[in-house]
């Protein structure tokens, strides 16, 4: 099968995202100061590491289809639809709301392109509902970081 161009710049738009998902959770792992410092710090790593993975499983699949995606720090830079992350020292709450934000912007990412990938191609859609579902996982678990008991379910960033 050929990827129309479409389905390329659908999984480009999502391959972008994850890309600066990774790096945006490297600069908070480096930069994050405060209460639960280190369980953060092993969760952001987490983090990092599956939206690598999700990167490569994106860009290999698109080569698969003959489409070719595009890494680059210039194309991350001009497309993605994650906020920057500031610069400088963040305390941990902070953060907390920063990458659950980035990672509910990733997965929207995914959500708005589905329906198109899915139309096209069922099996790259499989691989969206993998990447939402470990990415919603690791929403819930850094928010719960500084989750109150007295939060909605709603907005569990409620404090």
């Amino acid at each position: 099968m050929k990827a129309s161009q479409t389905l390329a710049d659908n999984l480009q738009l999502v391959l972008t995202d994850l890309i600066e998902l990774q790096l945006q959770g490297k600069q908070a792992h480096w930069n994050i100061v405060g209460a639960n410092f280190r369980d953060l710090h092993l969760q952001l790593d987490e983090l990092v590491a599956a939206a690598r993975e999700f990167a490569d499983e994106t860009a290999e699949r698109m080569r698969a289809l003959h489409a070719l995606p595009d890494g680059r720090s210039s194309t991350i830079a001009a497309s993605t639809r994650l906020e920057q992350f500031p610069a400088g020292l963040t305390k941990t709450k902070d953060a907390v709301k920063l990458i659950t934000d980035r990672l509910e912007r990733t997965v929207q990412t995914m959500r708005d392109v589905h329906d198109e990938v899915d139309a096209e191609d069922p099996t790259t859609a499989d691989l969206l509902h993998a990447f939402i579902a470990r990415l919603e996982q690791l929403a819930w678990m850094i928010s719960a970081e500084i989750m109150s008991a007295n939060a909605s379910v709603a907005d569990p960033q409620e404090a």
